[in-house]
């Protein structure tokens, strides 16, 4: 499940849709949503296509990128009343079950 998560946290990075990229590679959107899904294999001439679309090194498409969450709490106080606030981008499953756990622990 590694490759296909990959491609969908690189494109959600990169603000690109299914389709640009897979207009890009010059392949059907259902071919590359099925890489992403995991359902197909990524043919190897698509592999340095695709790093290159991403500018990341070819390894990073198949690392395993376990990125560690870290909450820093601080209180501010707001001249104008407003809130404080954060946003969280998660891309797949195994990351909010992370994210998850750190908030059970942190909070």
């Amino acid at each position: 499940m590694i490759v296909g998560n990959n491609l969908r946290r690189l494109r959600i990075k990169s603000k690109k849709s299914q389709q640009d990229i897979a207009d890009i590679l010059e392949i059907d959107r259902r071919t590359y949503i099925k890489w992403e899904n995991e359902e197909n294999d990524v043919k190897s001439e698509y592999i340095p296509k695709l790093a290159k679309i991403f500018d990341v090194e070819i390894k990073e498409l198949f690392s395993d990128s376990k990125s560690s969450i870290q909450i820093n709490q601080e209180s501010k106080e707001n001249k104008d009343n407003s809130i404080n606030g954060v946003v969280f981008v998660l891309t797949d499953k195994e990351s909010i079950d992370r994210l998850a756990e750190v908030l059970k622990i942190n909070l």
